[in-house]
């Protein structure tokens, strides 16, 4: 197998965490984003949608999106369980895993790719160029600061995001929060939930392995 990676993106770094949390050794080949190698055509050859991660398997298909990627590498290495261990831990982890990518990556990528010269014409991930707007980076940091409490809400009566068990939810979570600080967003002082939860799972060996 081989990872296509840009690892100091928000979204690689999610995939780069869960492959360490299951000590899976994966070939990575690097994708120079600054060049817009994404937006080449031997890359959208392979990946139409332009973005990493992508993963190519050892048949030579290709898969982007973060939950295609992770979905097929917990079917085959389903020892260390990240996307749930029963039907319904499966659906909280699906649940708050989408939440946090839907209220938090999206809404701190809405604030950078609307705010920075370096995303011009290009607000949006993928192969088509959108115009900026400082309409959805104002709405993004209001999202950023409720994406803060909500999941503070959600770690006052649970010990990791989905429930008792670490998972795809608190990956995500962890990396929006960590994301944010690009925007010059922090977990708030109020929120101690969410902060002493941040805190720990910072320490996490995968996680550090990934910065």
């Amino acid at each position: 197998m081989k990872l296509y990676d840009f690892p100091q993106a928000p979204n690689p770094r999610r995939v780069n965490i869960f492959i360490a949390e299951k000590g899976i050794e994966i070939e990575r080949v690097i994708v120079d984003f600054a060049a817009g190698e994404h937006r080449q055509d031997a890359y959208r050859a392979m990946n139409p949608a332009c973005d990493v991660p992508m993963l190519e398997t050892d048949k030579g298909i290709y898969i982007s999106q973060i939950r295609g990627i992770t979905r097929y590498l917990e079917e085959i290495y389903p020892d260390t369980p990240l996307l749930g261990r029963d039907a319904t831990e499966k659906g909280l982890v699906e649940m708050w895993e989408h939440l946090a990518f839907m209220n938090g990556i999206l809404a701190v990528a809405g604030v950078l790719r609307n705010t920075s010269k370096g995303f011009v014409d290009r607000a949006l991930v993928g192969p088509h160029g959108y115009p900026q707007s400082t309409e959805l980076a104002t709405r993004g940091a209001t999202q950023i600061q409720n994406f803060f409490t909500d999941f503070d809400q959600q770690l006052a009566n649970n010990q990791y995001v989905a429930g008792d068990a670490y998972s795809m939810a608190d990956i995500t979570t962890l990396v929006t929060c960590d994301f944010a600080k690009w925007v010059k967003a922090e977990i708030p002082k109020e929120c101690t939930h969410l902060r002493a939860w941040h805190a720990k799972v910072s320490e996490r060996a995968a996680v550090k392995a990934n910065p």
